[in-house]
């Protein structure tokens, strides 16, 4: 079974240092730099990016389009907030997280690999960062508890047929089953400019088989060896070289690893041994707060990177989306 991607556990987390306060529409300043330039797609590519879009929001099948153009070979899903517009609405929200890796072409994962240093320089960080992790708090979790994350970002809008330079503000609270038997919740708001209505919105979250459950990322192998086989074996064929699909996995179960110590650290040491994993100075996540980040050198399409608080080395986000907070609760619209 593929397993990826989220994590829980008894105690709630937050990044130690950075918070964005709750509540209200983000300012410019906490909702980090705005997306770059983003090239028109293909007519093929569109039609599936909408589809994929619907079926995230409604959790039903959208209508296809005609598909002019074939996707890709080598193209594979990420895990990503998509944002909750109303099935019929105008205009549609993605993530600038999900079209770099939805959207990845087949072939090479970029032209230049990363040196014997630069490798060197990323292990040893990542074996600090797993050392911190290791150190997080567990604690019993019962199975009619929930997973709730808080996160933070900004988003290309889709009008027109096309995805649009511009970026809106969002954030996003999700409750998610431990055991996932149970229907979940995600309530989300997006700033101005989005051509969806304003205010929160909800959306139930049926069960999902590309969601890891709480159970399912506390059941992973905690040597790293083993863990990274398993990524191996589960992202086969998912994307233009292994090694970007399994960093591209391993970063889509961070933000829940955080409640899991032992997976957690297990995660880092086993992202450690990926090629092309360097470190990237002057990091700063989906909120705007600087830190210490990771990326695979070469990837192909838009680089992920993992942002830590530079002093502590605790988990921040990435630089597309920023972790507010992580914790058990025991129902829906609960927070820690």
């Amino acid at each position: 079974m593929n397993v990826f991607p989220r994590r829980s556990a008894g105690s709630t987390h937050a990044p130690a240092s950075g918070h964005v306060p709750d509540g209200g529409a983000l300012s410019e300043a906490q909702a980090g730099p705005s997306a770059p330039d983003v090239p028109d797609l293909p007519v093929g590519r569109q039609s599936l990016l909408k589809e994929h879009f619907m079926q995230s929001i409604t959790k039903h099948p959208a209508t296809r389009e005609t598909v002019d153009a074939p996707v890709p070979h080598g193209s594979w899903r990420r895990r990503t907030a998509l944002v909750l517009a109303p099935a019929l609405a105008v205009a549609a929200v993605v993530t600038a997280a999900g079209l770099g890796g939805f959207f990845s072409q087949g072939g090479a994962g970029g032209s230049s690999a990363a040196t014997a240093a630069e490798h060197q320089e990323a292990a040893g960080l990542l074996d600090r960062i797993a050392n911190v992790a290791a150190q997080g708090d567990s604690g019993k979790v019962a199975d009619s508890q929930y997973v709730y994350t808080h996160v933070k970002g900004r988003q290309r809008t889709f009008q027109d047929g096309k995805i649009q330079t511009a970026t809106v503000p969002y954030e996003r609270e999700d409750w998610h089953a431990v055991d996932g038997s149970r229907h979940g919740l995600a309530v989300q708001k997006v700033g101005p400019g989005a051509g969806v209505p304003e205010g929160p919105q909800r959306m139930t979250l049926d069960s999902d088989p590309n969601y890891t459950t709480y159970r399912e990322l506390a059941a992973l192998p905690t040597e790293p060896g083993a863990l990274l086989d398993k990524i191996y074996a589960d992202t086969k064929g998912q994307g233009p070289t292994q090694a970007q699909a399994a960093f591209e996995a391993i970063g889509s179960m961070l933000d829940e690893a955080l409640v899991v110590p032992d997976v957690d650290a297990a995660l880092y040491r086993a992202a450690a041994r990926i090629p092309g994993v360097v470190v990237q100075q002057d990091a700063v996540d989906g909120a705007g707060r600087q830190g210490i980040g990771l990326t695979l050198k070469g990837a192909h399409g838009d680089r992920t990177s993992w942002v830590f608080d530079p002093v502590r080395l605790t988990y921040l986000g990435t630089n597309e989306v920023a972790l507010i907070q992580v914790g058990i609760v025991d129902k829906v619209e609960q927070r820690p």
